[in-house]
């Protein structure tokens, strides 16, 4: 830009933008090509009409003269004749008119382009900028000398028009073509017909001139007088040849001169000689061009479309032809949209006729002319195909197993197709892969209709003739086709025996699972439901079950046993019958199994579980019609999925930070979102295109929901800057900021009439807003208060608030309280009170009764009863604290999401009755000969004695005063001892429960206590830093006082001596009899955390806080052997049998294993790199080896059996719960028993 000139435009700059409004100025730039779409979109985010008028601005001043020409132009066509003449004397000495000569249509161009016969631009077009440059950059590799250029694309892709709009520009024309341009329309013709054609060209150019005075009779002197007239009247002219089919057609037209070609056939050229470029037109219209499109014909704006022309675009797939074509029969009959809508849904393209500017009358000539060209046997071939899915790209070996031929031979078929193109193909690093437009693919199921069942039955019969009773390994490239739709062809083929064996069959589970993960395989179990339920609907459920409730397992790595996976299900399952007899088999072979043998307890109350994060999910929500689920969370994702199977729809990188809440709008056409990162993003639900990006809020927003209307949609928003906005998703701005909280701002909700907006706050309070002011405050922290008798300094956040679904009552969830007012009179009704150790997280109300489900910070849901005021039912399951939960729309089920990083999804009509009671992880367990006794407490502070065998509770305690800290069992299983929270112990009889004896004298909570080996001694351990030895039957006891904190844990030796060691650091030996402290080990700088003697009373190991272990002697004072290299704090330690080996567990998941005489290590398990999280879903809290010393068990977030030869693991059972404490092992290491950290028991056999 001429400096002159850019100095005219700043020192005009302020009055410019004061004045001007940007969108009708931005239309003219644009159709000189000043400014592009992405100018134009960046243009019209800016918030006020002076802030885009400066960004205009700002972009004229990054361009050349031509652009500050064109605005002046602008300016006065759009009546802004003052301003204009501001920049009159700054304008570039040049002509104005010298930038559309020079690009765009001229006069001139317009002349040699009607004289050549270059086609009008249809009645309705669309421009698509990117090809058309495209085929401009191609025309200027002819500018010095002749060759071809071919345009190649299916039919009715566009091809004609984009050569057609290519030509319409004097540059193009003037540089590359100035003999002109001359358009031939060939074709599909015979030899007579090219004649002719040849003859009207030649007669064309031999106007006004007597050189020939008759026509050529024959091609081979039509070709020649050709050749003569270009060379001679019309050099460097550009020759199209339209709709080519057949090659010879370009040796009739082979003159050596420029020659532009479209055809359905890419392969066209290569007949002739000479410089060849292709271009390939693959890609369809866009959604909104096909909006436009139908827009334009029907003489309405996009926004005034009805709904079903959303549909008929999408219908369309793309193809310019088929969206002009209806495009064409709505502009004659206006009220047929729903009709054409049905005719395209329903294949009928003989239907859908008309359309001047093409060779054919119905969308079924045009594509059946195609192939009605293709050899007879390659017409076979090409028919097969009708079977393809759509937008699936096929491997070639898929197609030589259905023609049983070499894959170099069903390449060079396919190629033929390629070239013609009907059919696509992709390469990829190991193969060629080939795909169907949409249409074809829809044109080719109609014509073949009653072929299909037997080419889907051929599919799978080659299939198996292939692969026998085997399944495609992950190194055969057809693989992933046979594994997403074998089940697919026999059920097109009507193979029902065939589906079930396939989807009844533990093997195929595991293939496809293992290579695809189980959403998929859920997936086929729906959709296939109806032919699966006819051999056996219960074998369905039962599989259908399995991947529901262990899929989220089933996408882990590495792999878990699904064999072990399926032992975990219900006896009576099928899956449980399979997974037994494959693992008996197995274990024949030394392979490790675990029968759960009390899992007749256990009901899944849980429908589904997904994990599709990799961190803490914050929300989650149905879609109105429930078919869909959107969840996000700290992973910055926002993750949309099939409610039914849990598979995967939409993945979006939403926001730079945690995302904290979505929502659905009411057509469940968007999804809203909020971030941390201070923003609120709207999404299309469908394609993951965003909508809006609001920015107003000045700290993270904590909620987004829309309203329940579809007239007059509204987004409200709240935030940690205090303010609550409503946003009418029109403009870039709020339409209301409510002001009134004093502090964050943590949740909102529209009434359901829409009529009113409720907000809660760190403040206290619940607001209640209409019309955007404020119409009520009910003070929470008051009543709080009251509620408490407390103090009135603590602070009251109030997590959430709902409306009842008449909207006549507003609850808000504060601590562990739920208070529940009056909207109209703002009076409480009443409160609801949950567990004391919890706090309330979210809630929801079930919008058809009165069941109000709460997410509570200790892992679980519950259900109330609103008008009974009383819990009926727990959702437990999740291993961490519960963030959201939310009734589906018609109440039949309901959603929570986890810092566990699962969304779980309950039926409301299967949960647990909460009259269940959940066992803590306290607990002792002795073995006799076939049976198991387990001693436990539960939650609601009794002891049960219970058969491991049955399940069943042989006794149950009195509620006690305070918690059950620890508790034991003697051998005989007569007598059992409990410690309390209070520091009371008590020893009650077996099995009457008759309490004989209450002990007192700690000061502080009793963690551990044990019968001696007489019985006659119980001995505990306090956090009180003592040990106390007591005789039970008199009271009397001694207390081991050394320890300065906490005792950790002790263990009894030989000969009346014990073992102990403390938080302080120390491990002390004592004889327990007479009180007397043996030993003092200053072990460690940290806590020690576990410690274990050899079995032949040499050796002591302790494990620290420190990150280290180490090795004591007890019968020297030699110094200890340090066992270093864990990168956490070392938790649990073991020798094994033979006093050679010593294992240690951190709390990175890690186990080191050691050789006890001089320390050298010898594995670390599991030593894989590829688990970048904790190796053992926790810390490893317990480890036991085998009386050989040949295995070893652990515990963590699940339960382990390693190799110990080896290092490797022989097998992983995943409890339902998380966090094991401990586990006890019997005598033969047959028998385990241990309860996760949401009350469940396992005692699991081993099976032989």
């Amino acid at each position: 830009m001429e400096e002159r000139t850019r100095s005219c435009l700043l020192r005009n700059r302020s009055a410019l933008e004061q004045d001007i409004k940007t969108s009708y100025i931005m239309d003219h730039l644009i159709s000189e090509e000043v400014l592009n779409l992405e100018d134009e979109q960046k243009v019209k985010v800016q918030a006020t009409q002076k802030e885009r008028a400066a960004l205009l601005i700002d972009l004229i001043l990054k361009k050349d003269n031509y652009a500050v020409i064109s605005f002046y132009n602008a300016l006065l066509n759009e009546g802004y004749k003052e301003l204009a003449a501001l920049l009159q004397d700054g304008l570039p000495v040049i002509s104005t008119s010298k930038k559309s000569s020079i690009d765009s249509l001229t006069p001139y161009v317009q002349t040699i382009l009607c004289e050549g016969g270059v086609p009008q631009r249809p009645v309705v077009f669309v421009d698509r900028p990117e090809l058309v440059q495209t085929i401009r950059n191609e025309f200027y590799k002819l500018e010095k000398e002749p060759g071809w250029i071919t345009i190649y694309g299916m039919a009715g892709c566009g091809k004609s028009v984009l050569a057609a709009e290519a030509l319409r520009n004097h540059r193009v024309i003037t540089e590359c073509f100035p003999g002109g341009v001359h358009w031939v329309a060939v074709g599909k013709q015979d030899r007579a017909g090219i004649l002719v054609k040849l003859q009207n060209l030649c007669s064309r150019f031999n106007q006004g001139s007597q050189t020939y005075p008759s026509p050529p009779l024959n091609i081979e002197e039509a070709r020649d007088r050709l050749r003569f007239l270009m060379a001679r009247k019309y050099p460097r002219s550009l020759l199209v040849l339209d709709d080519v089919w057949d090659s010879w057609v370009l040796k009739c037209f082979d003159v050596q001169c420029r020659v532009l070609i479209t055809s359905r056939d890419m392969s066209i050229a290569e007949a002739v000689s000479g410089n060849q470029f292709l271009i390939s037109v693959q890609s369809g219209l866009s959604n909104d061009k096909g909006l436009e499109i139908l827009a334009r014909f029907v003489n309405l704006k996009v926004s005034c479309l009805p709904e079903e022309a959303h549909s008929i675009v999408q219908e369309c797939k793309g193809s310019p032809l088929v969206v002009s074509l209806i495009g064409a029969l709505l502009r004659e009959f206006p009220n047929r949209w729903a009709y054409y809508l049905k005719q395209l849904q329903g294949k009928q393209f003989k239907r859908i006729r008309k359309s001047s500017s093409y060779d054919y009358e119905a969308l079924d000539e045009a594509m059946a002319i195609s192939i009605e060209v293709l050899e007879e046997s390659h017409r076979e071939y090409y028919k097969d195909l009708s079977i393809l899915k759509k937008d699936v790209k096929v491997p070639t070996k898929v197609l030589c197993i259905l023609w049983e031929m070499d894959m170099e031979e069903v390449e060079d078929i396919l190629q033929v197709f390629v070239n013609k193109s009907l059919l696509f193909c992709d390469r990829n690093k190991r193969s060629f892969q080939y795909y169907l437009h949409d249409l074809q693919l829809d044109f080719l199921t109609e014509q073949n209709h009653d072929r299909l069942l037997d080419l889907h039955a051929k599919m799978v019969r080659q299939y198996q003739k292939t692969y026998k009773k085997l399944f495609p390994s992950p190194s055969d490239e057809d693989c992933m086709y046979w594994y997403s739709f074998l089940a697919n062809h026999m059920a097109k083929a009507n193979l029902n025996e065939e589906l079930y064996s396939l989807m009844f069959s533990m093997d195929w589970i595991k293939a496809k699972t293992e290579m695809m993960g189980p959403a998929q395989l859920i997936n086929d179990f729906v959709e296939y439901r109806h032919v699966l339920d006819e051999e056996n609907s219960t074998v369905r459920e039962n599989f259908q079950e399995f991947l529901s409730l262990k899929g989220h397992l089933l996408v882990q790595k590495p792999f878990p046993d699904i064999v072990q996976l399926g032992l975990s299900q219900p006896d009576s399952s099928e899956v449980y019958r399979q997974a037994k007899l494959k693992a008996v088999e197995k274990a024949k072979n030394g392979a490790v199994y675990l029968e759960w043998i009390n899992k007749t307890t256990l009901r899944n109350s849980s429908r589904l579980v997904v994990q599709l994060h990799c961190d803490a999910v914050f929300c989650a929500c149905f879609s109105h019609d429930g078919l869909k689920i959107a969840s996000c969370g700290a992973d910055k994702t926002l993750q949309i999925f099939k409610s039914e199977s849990g598979e995967k729809l939409l993945e979006v990188i939403a926001h730079d930070d945690e995302v904290l809440c979505c929502a659905f709008s009411p057509d469940d056409k968007l999804v809203a979102t909020c971030s941390s990162d201070t923003k609120v993003k709207v999404w299309n639900s469908i394609t993951g295109q965003l909508i809006h990006t609001y920015h107003e809020h000045q700290e993270q927003v904590n909620c987004c929901q829309f309203s329940h209307s579809l007239h007059k949609m509204m987004l409200a928003t709240c935030s940690n800057d205090t303010l609550v906005k409503t946003w009418d998703l029109k403009g870039t701005s709020c339409k209301n900021t409510l002001f009134g909280h004093g502090e964050p701002v943590n949740h909102c909700n529209f009434s359901p009439d829409d009529q009113y907006l409720a907000s809660c706050s760190n403040d206290g309070t619940v607001k209640l807003w209409r019309s955007g002011n404020m119409w009520k405050s009910l003070d929470v922290k008051e009543q709080c208060q009251k509620s408490d008798d407390g103090d009135d300094e603590e602070e009251v956040l109030l997590k959430c608030c709902l409306w009842s679904s008449d909207g006549t009552q507003i609850l808000a969830a504060a601590r562990n309280t739920l208070f529940i007012y009056d909207v109209m009179t703002g009076d409480m009704i009443t409160e609801l009170t949950m567990s004391r150790y919890s706090t309330i997280q979210s809630c929801d109300i079930s919008p058809t009764r009165p069941l109000l489900a709460v997410a509570l910070s200790h892992n679980s849901v519950e259900l109330w009863d609103m008008e009974l005021q009383k819990r009926v039912a727990d959702c437990s399951g999740h291993l961490s604290w519960v963030h959201c939960v939310q009734f589906s729309h018609d109440g039949s089920k309901l959603l929570s999401s986890s810092d566990d990083q699962t969304v779980r999804l309950w039926e409301t009509n299967k949960v647990h009755s909460s009259s269940a009671v959940s066992l803590v992880q306290c607990m002792d367990a002795i073995f006799q000969k076939n049976d198991i006794f387990v001693l436990v407490s539960d939650n609601k502070k009794c002891l049960q004695l219970i058969n491991g065998k049955t399940g069943n509770v042989i006794h149950q305690s009195d509620v006690q005063d305070s918690r059950i800290r620890c508790c034991c069992l003697n051998q005989d299983i007569n007598l059992a001892a409990f410690g309390c929270g209070d520091g009371i112990l008590k020893v009650l009889e077996l099995p009457s429960g008759k309490i004989v004896r209450t002990l007192t004298g700690h000061t502080k909570s009793v963690q551990l206590c044990q019968f001696a080996y007489d019985e006659q001694v119980l001995i505990s351990s306090s956090d009180d830093a003592t040990i106390r030895v007591w005789n039970w039957h008199t009271g009397e006891c001694k207390v081991l006082e050394g320890h300065t904190e906490q005792v950790k844990n002790f263990k009894l030796l030989r000969e009346s001596q014990l073992l102990s060691w403390s938080f302080d650091g120390t491990m002390k030996v004592w004889n327990f009899i007479t009180g007397e402290l043996l030993k003092n080990f200053h072990c460690h700088d940290g806590a020690v955390l576990s410690c274990d003697a050899s079995p032949d009373g040499n050796k002591v190991v302790s494990a620290s806080a420190d990150k280290s272990a180490k090795i004591w002697s007890l019968k020297s004072t030699v110094p200890p052997l340090v066992l270093a290299g864990h990168n956490a704090c070392v938790r649990s330690c073991r020798f094994t049998w033979d006093n050679e080996y010593l294992a240690t567990g951190d709390d990175n998941g890690e186990i080191r294993i050691w050789r006890v005489r001089d320390g050298s290590l010898l594995h670390i398990c599991p030593n894989d790199a590829e688990i970048k999280d904790s190796k053992h879903g926790g810390w490893v809290t317990d480890l036991h080896f085998s009386p050989n010393s040949k295995i070893l068990v652990s515990t963590g977030g699940y339960i382990k059996w390693w190799d110990m030869n080896t290092g490797e693991s022989l097998q992983t059972f995943y409890t339902n719960g998380t966090n094991l404490k401990s586990i006890h092992v019997s005598s033969d290491f047959k028998t385990f028993v241990t309860i996760d950290n949401i009350g469940i028991l396992y005692i699991l056999k081993m099976i032989t």
